[in-house]
């Protein structure tokens, strides 16, 4: 019996067609992954499925009934719940309070808070979740806050659940976790999609795999008969590198920049406690941790973007401490966490981007504070054949660009422009893995020509595979620092949770 069937779905966005006549079956009761690159299709799929989409064509069917789905309610009326990659929760609620916020038990008039939490209880004790229904929200890891986001869907009684990228912040142990969880919600008769780009989760939890490309189904297939490259093969359209062939290190690698016991106060916290780090040439240094515990700080000092901490910063023997965003740009290239936020101007064209941040230099700029337009035209050719962004020219705004395009032409301006040191923070968020591995190669590039690379990425997968030496964040501060080769992804993930005893980190 099939718990969801989608039929012949189209959907177009402005003449682009994001699903092209689509076929999607999920069987009662299994885990079901949806894989595909960047602009494949799955979001798009999944957002008509909820109803935040209506689709052009194409029928659906849940639990073989027909049926329309105009709005996420009428989705919520026929079973079906969606955990988004970015939590729908409000910090300074409870979590029971989070959870039943639209549907509150009531006593008479009032809310019955005590009935809620007693409820939210009863739930998470059945599904072993280990929850307190009265703490904030805001005090919770990004793990736990995860599993709200589930109980949400338990306590509206869904027996389709869809999510998103749902191990994109987490640590292995987390997404241990959260698979416990998911095996044993598909025990209990639960349907589950998980929407992904990442293959060794699909391969650790799915019962069946379908993989898009552009908007097509490719494939669905028992996850028992398929591996790894061959899923990635089915993704891509081609055979992908999953190995990285890195230089030896070289002898004597000059030290590039220095971090001498930063603090930094932010509000009643210190966001970065005594941080002390050597960057080197020639080396990638990965920095781990669970978001929040001050890589976005840490990065702020390292570009510039924040000079109000203690301690001091050099780039060789110079002190750059309080340099300035803009003159830091100069010494290091800077592959921004967040590449909405800080990677490109929206409504900007891709010769506009390629060169934002680098505009006022003489190659782009005259002395009368007029663009050289046709230098910087011919430049971001040039970069857009060199760094294999896929666009429709110059001129098409960045905005428009698949995520995968928009983070090349980001890693293609800093390459272009850095000076030999590079920081490169989450440099594959949220990319498909033909763009992973294209960043990946250009990063090791980097580092055997001498270069000095900071990476800070939450996939630990990536820190180990690209990294020399790895240092980990726990709140704010330094617990490790070790060989990539003496670390494994349990080891980093055990530290990253405040782990620090030897018996704990092995565990």
């Amino acid at each position: 019996m099939y718990a969801v069937e989608m039929r012949g779905v189209t959907k177009r966005f402005h003449g682009t067609l994001a699903n092209d006549y689509v076929n999607f079956f999920v069987k009662k009761g299994e885990i079901h992954s949806l894989l595909g690159e960047n602009g494949a299709g799955k979001t798009t799929l999944m957002n008509i499925l909820f109803g935040l989409y209506k689709a052009d064509g194409g029928s659906i069917r849940i639990h073989e009934k027909e049926t329309r789905i105009d709005s996420p309610l009428a989705a919520i009326s026929q079973g079906i719940a969606m955990v988004h990659q970015h939590f729908m929760l409000v910090d300074t609620l409870s979590v029971a309070e989070n959870i039943v916020l639209g549907h509150e038990p009531r006593k008479g008039v009032f809310f019955d808070r005590e009935k809620a939490f007693e409820k939210i209880t009863e739930i998470a004790e059945k599904y072993h979740f280990q929850i307190d229904a009265r703490e904030k929200v805001g005090n919770l890891s990004v793990g736990v806050k995860q599993r709200v986001e589930i109980l949400k869907a338990l306590y509206h009684e869904s027996s389709v659940l869809i999510l998103d990228e749902p191990t994109a912040v987490l640590t292995p142990q987390e997404a241990d976790d959260l698979f416990r969880v998911l095996r044993g919600l598909k025990a209990d008769g639960r349907t589950i999609i998980i929407i992904t780009h990442k293959l060794k989760e699909t391969m650790a939890i799915a019962d069946t795999i379908t993989v898009l490309r552009k908007g097509r189904t490719i494939a669905t297939l028992p996850a028992r008969e398929v591996s790894e490259e061959k899923l990635a093969e089915l993704m891509v359209g081609r055979l992908v590198s999953f190995s990285v062939d890195k230089k030896p290190l070289r002898d004597n690698r000059p030290v590039k920049m220095k971090l001498s016991h930063v603090t930094l106060q932010k509000g009643s916290k210190k966001a970065l406690q005594d941080v002390s780090l050597t960057v080197r040439g020639g080396e990638i240094l990965g920095i781990a941790g669970v978001e929040g515990n001050g890589q976005t700080e840490l990065i702020e000092v390292l570009t510039g973007l924040c000079s109000r901490y203690k301690g001091t910063v050099t780039v060789g023997d110079r002190d750059v401490s309080r340099a300035g965003a803009k003159k830091l740009l100069n010494y290091v290239g800077h592959i921004p966490e967040d590449r909405g936020k800080r990677g490109y101007v929206k409504g900007y064209a891709n010769w506009e981007n390629m060169i934002l941040g680098y505009h006022t230099r003489p190659d782009y700029i005259t002395k009368a504070g007029i663009l050289k337009t046709k230098a910087i035209q011919e430049v971001t050719r040039r970069g857009i054949e060199e760094y294999d962004i896929r666009t429709d020219g110059i001129d098409q705004t960045t905005d428009s660009l698949s995520g995968g395009n928009q983070q090349k032409l980001i890693v293609g301006r800093v390459l272009m422009h850095h000076t030999g040191i590079v920081l490169a923070a989450q440099p594959t968020r949220g990319v498909d893995i033909g763009a992973i591995e294209y960043i990946h190669t250009q990063l090791v590039r980097l580092r055997d020509e001498g270069a000095a690379v900071i990476l800070i990425s939450a996939d630990l997968d990536e820190i180990v595979k690209l990294s020399d030496e790895i240092a980990v964040l726990y709140e704010g501060s330094i617990v490790a620092r070790k060989p990539a080769a003496d670390f494994t992804g349990r080891s980093i993930g055990a530290y990253m949770l405040g782990h620090t005893k030897d018996e704990e980190v092995q565990a």
